[in-house]
């Protein structure tokens, strides 16, 4: 999941400070390199886990509506629910309790106005990273997975069962769910209404990603899209994985990146995050940006110390 936010600072003392998620690789956009690209997830970056945001400070305020995804869940350990719902309060953040599919949602908003759940599931691997006052038993494992506002939403749900071979597991009131094999990030329910088309800007997601295993399976896949009369773009070096491009019909517009070569590749799992990533031609322009760029540094925050 990529998603356009404000002050990086704001970003990542929320995502960091809030939801103790680890920032595992602090980049640029590396086609507005005046821009961060920060990554959050889990303890090494695993797949299904990774948030991207690119915090402009002065952009406009986004509007989420059809054509994006309309909320980003976060899944967390069986039994932790009320440990975030405190949680959340402490930081002041108004939260509501959902329900939807027999499960039990937390529903908040980020500081930029991006929609969120929690909710809690035995499936996938817990987390082992641990800041500020998120022990690694309560910590956010990964997606959940997201709700998705279609314009079209019979032609993004059969896109979801024919070309990524989502199972349809159920239907109630407005949504219907969609789950993958996959044991996290691996739900995705789509609201039946239409709403009001989204703007992009900052609180609003730009786009959802789906995995490949490797360049092999990465080239099946555009291939595979491209049968069903899909527009996708061409191979994209993001230097963490490879990318491909698509928009279904439905107007979002859906990512499928390579797990390798992940995020250790250009620093040690144990520093990773913490300095200034740049890819080899923007090095020239390093002091440059480092001199520019705002701060946007994991810390403690006062509520925890």
């Amino acid at each position: 999941m990529s998603a356009i936010v404000g002050n990086p600072q704001e970003n990542v003392d929320f995502y960091a400070g809030v939801l103790g998620m680890r920032m595992v690789k602090k980049t640029v956009n590396f086609d507005d390199p005046g821009t961060y690209h920060l990554y959050f997830g889990d303890e090494v970056g695993s797949p299904g886990s990774i948030i991207t945001f690119f915090p402009w400070p002065n952009a406009h305020q986004g509007r989420i509506g059809s054509g994006q995804v309309g909320i980003t869940v976060y899944v967390v350990p069986e039994g932790s629910l009320s440990f975030w719902e405190k949680r959340l309060e402490t930081f002041n953040i108004n939260v509501e309790k959902t329900t939807r599919f027999g499960e039990e949602y937390l529903d908040f908003l980020d500081p930029h106005g991006l929609h969120l759940e929690i909710v809690a599931r035995r499936s996938g691997k817990n987390s082992q990273w641990t800041f500020g006052g998120v022990p690694a038993d309560k910590a956010v494992k990964g997606f959940g997975g997201a709700v998705l506002l279609s314009s079209t939403p019979d032609q993004t749900m059969e896109s979801l069962s024919n070309v990524f071979g989502l199972v349809r597991v159920g239907e109630e009131g407005d949504f219907v769910r969609f789950q993958s094999s996959a044991d996290i990030g691996n739900i995705i329910d789509v609201k039946k209404t239409v709403v009001r088309k989204g703007s992009l800007g900052v609180g609003t997601v730009h786009h959802i990603a789906w995995r490949a295993k490797d360049a092999d399976d990465h080239k099946e896949w555009r291939e595979h899209i491209s049968n069903f009369g899909y527009n996708v773009t061409p191979f994209t070096d993001r230097q963490y994985f490879d990318a491909i491009y698509f928009r279904e019909e439905g107007g979002i517009l859906y990512e499928v990146a390579t797990d390798p070569p992940g995020f250790s590749h250009d620093e040690s799992l144990e520093t990773m995050g913490t300095k200034l990533m740049l890819p080899p031609w923007l090095e020239e322009r390093r002091v440059q940006l480092e001199t520019t760029l705002l701060p946007a540094v994991p810390r403690i925050l006062k509520e925890d110390q």
